[in-house]
């Protein structure tokens, strides 16, 4: 008696543990039987009942999902290469259609996969690559502040903006949403999260990047080349017009002094006709001195000034 009650017990617990399950606040569950869907999908948290054995419970996400697609290369409108790398942001919000053609999330990013990536092509293919950089059309390309108009003649405009990459986004966002509802799935948001040139394309790029920055040198080379040499032109104007006015200011200094010189001389030897015949003699024998050295041939007129006093010497 005792086995068969506890038999009955042990019946009655495993009836009510296969007959009650728990559906969680972040999920939304779908009550299988053979493997068919039955009834409406249970959205609300709680207790709830089921036909224990034959019924199957299969929950499905209810939060906000991720997918982030691996970067892909895609061709532009203006045939550039580029690794486009892509994230969104999705929910199940009719559980029915997600489960009858996706079952599981594993399905439904695959899905995605095919979805946003053929909308992504679409787009890329359709747009010029500054359009896919730049963030909107409105805003303006920053500019080296040392760049002048012929500068500017030289590197080219950039091409003009219609859309931007926001509203790529959004057409890709357009185009995507409407083929996912069919799947029970509402598509959020999705943005690019890295746009890269592609390994071929890069070293061209960087080659016009490097030649750039080399003509912005080259043009503080020659404006620094000028300019030193203007620098210099106004040092040797200046150092000429020192040395000129050195040179004007002790002339007349010399002068001034030489004038006093002979005004002294004059005044001494000028008192009495012996001391101008002394300073005859002594400026006579001054020039004998710088004149006559050795080996020295003079050929003078026996009326010359200079033969004078060499005249008048006695031979012995």
């Amino acid at each position: 008696m005792r086995i068969l009650t506890a038999i009955i017990i042990a019946f009655v617990v495993l009836l009510l543990t296969t007959s009650v399950y728990k559906v969680r606040e972040t999920e939304q569950v779908i009550i299988t039987q053979f493997g068919k869907p039955v009834g409406e999908a249970v959205t609300t948290a709680g207790l709830k009942f089921k036909v224990p054995f034959i019924q199957q419970v299969n929950p499905i996400e209810k939060r906000i999902l991720e997918w982030d697609g691996s970067p892909s290369n895609m061709p532009t409108k203006d045939k550039l290469y580029i690794a486009v790398d892509l994230f969104a942001r999705w929910r199940i919000v009719e559980p029915l259609p997600y489960f009858l053609r996706l079952r599981d999330e594993r399905s439904a990013q695959s899905r995605l996969d095919d979805i946003l990536g053929s909308e992504t092509r679409n787009a890329v293919a359709k747009h010029e690559l500054i359009e896919l950089i730049r963030t909107t059309k409105d805003r303006k390309p920053l500019l080296d502040a040392s760049l002048t108009e012929e500068d500017l003649d030289t590197l080219g405009t950039l091409v003009p903006i219609s859309k931007g990459r926001k509203l790529v986004e959004q057409e890709i966002f357009n185009a995507a949403a409407p083929k996912l509802e069919g799947f029970g799935i509402e598509l959020l948001d999705i943005r690019f999260k890295r746009i890269n040139y592609n390994e071929s394309v890069r070293p061209k790029i960087y080659d016009r990047m490097i030649s750039e920055r080399r003509q912005i040198a080259e043009r503080f080379r020659s404006e620094g080349n000028g300019e030193a040499a203007r620098i210099n032109g106004f040092k040797e104007r200046d150092l000429n017009k020192i040395q000129s006015e050195a040179y004007r200011e002790v002339e007349e200094i010399r002068g001034a002094a030489d004038a006093k010189a002979t005004e002294i001389y004059a005044e001494a030897y000028n008192q009495s006709q012996d001391a101008r015949e002394f300073y005859e003699f002594q400026k006579t024998m001054d020039m004998y001195k710088s004149v006559i050295k050795n080996n020295t041939t003079l050929m003078l007129s026996t009326e010359s000034e200079a033969f004078k006093y060499l005249k008048s010497m006695n031979p012995e």
